[in-house]
């Protein structure tokens, strides 16, 4: 396809700090038939440990500098902080500013990866692209509920909405059966297999010794890292030495640094920051373990059973058609009794771990990335068409 005629597709997105629906961006980004699409992103920050990941063939533009660019020095720091939200909030209102950004450039698509986007693309100058919705929450999570009407108006403005689980669109419909939907796909995340396997090699810090415990994930209070403490100290206390090492950053980091040095366990539980390479603490763990109150398709669970680590986790969202319970994994409720028990049974079964050990040599075979990437440029093909 001649450059002219490619699809023209901008992507709007918040920001890049690491995460889940940040990873399935680059990873799209990276698997998109550059013959076929012509593709942009628009951040609302230059901002994020992966800003800099994009291919070279995509374009990036962005409404504002990240807070990587401000000054060191405090003061001036709080008056960028104040300068750009003066300069966001301008950009989001006047659409002139981001299409000027843009280069007046009038796209065919326009995607919002994720619900915090809905509104920028819905209220897009160019009203004649057509919109896709990206879904990746559970409706019902009471975190969410702030938002959900601003969610329920965008929904039915979309010419198609995406979502990365069959539970996830299964909740929205039960939650809200009257809602006027768009059309509607489930595209799993797709799962950058070599790529895992090889970053997870890189060389590390050793790890602690004894039996270590590690998660990957934002530190918010719905990743329930305040329960896995409390559970970790009851093992601590009964004598059951092990080490949980938590690979993320986020809001709860003061909370959840506090919470560790009231039940002194500094030194056992383990707040480790972001890191641009997780995979290297998950390959050199013993398990992983998710405690989330909700999550959708987890990221991190596939690239956990990727690199065939034993896992425990709650069983939300679709980590139970992820995991098999007690054959791939072990599947929990969200409380902290629950993840007590599991980890003491991780601590004290041997044979449980080793049939699990065994079951994930052939885990590779259940992910098809290329279905993946081919049911989503069906989807921007097929809307084209239609414009």
């Amino acid at each position: 396809m001649e450059k002219n005629n490619k699809i023209k597709v901008l992507f709007r997105h918040r920001s890049m700090e690491m995460g889940g629906v940040e990873k399935v961006i680059l990873s799209i980004l990276n698997n998109l038939d550059r013959d076929k699409f012509d593709i942009t992103v628009c951040l609302n920050l230059n901002q994020g440990e992966l800003r800099n990941e994009f291919p070279k063939h995509i374009k990036k533009i962005y409404l504002t500098d990240g807070k990587e660019d401000f000054s060191k020095n405090p003061l001036i720091h709080k008056l960028q902080l104040l300068r750009r939200r003066l300069k966001l909030s301008r950009a989001l209102k006047d659409h002139k500013i981001s299409d000027r950004l843009l280069g007046n450039k009038k796209f065919d698509i326009e995607i919002a990866p994720t619900y915090s986007a809905f509104s920028s693309v819905i209220n897009s100058s160019n009203k004649a692209s057509r919109k896709i919705g990206w879904f990746h929450s559970e409706i019902n999570v009471p975190t969410l509920q702030p938002l959900v009407p601003d969610i329920l108006k965008n929904f039915p403005q979309f010419d198609h909405m995406i979502y990365c689980s069959q539970k996830i669109k299964d909740l929205m419909h039960n939650y809200y059966p009257q809602l006027q939907y768009p059309e509607e796909s489930v595209v799993i995340n797709a799962i950058p297999i070599e790529e895992i396997k090889r970053k997870a090699e890189e060389k590390i810090e050793a790890l602690p010794e004894g039996p270590v415990f590690v998660s990957v994930g934002r530190l918010h209070n719905r990743k329930g890292y305040h329960k896995l403490i409390d559970a970790h100290k009851r093992l601590i206390d009964e004598g059951f030495h092990h080490t949980i090492i938590v690979v993320g950053s986020g809001e709860e980091m003061k909370n959840l640094t506090e919470q560790i040095r009231v039940n002194n366990v500094q030194d056992t539980f383990i707040l480790s920051g972001n890191r641009m390479n997780p995979y290297p603490y998950v390959k050199n763990a013993d398990y992983f373990i998710l405690p989330s109150e909700s999550e959708a398709w987890p990221l991190v669970i596939a690239e956990a059973l990727i690199l065939q680590k034993p896992i425990i986790a709650t069983d939300t969202g679709d980590v139970g058609v992820m995991i098999k319970d007690r054959e791939t994994g072990y599947l929990i409720n969200y409380e902290t009794d629950e993840m007590y028990s599991a980890m003491k049974t991780f601590l004290t079964d041997p044979e449980l771990i080793a049939r699990i050990r065994k079951n994930l040599e052939t885990i590779e075979d259940q992910f098809d990335n290329q279905k993946i990437f081919d049911t989503v440029e069906g989807i921007l093909e097929d809307l084209h068409r239609k414009s």
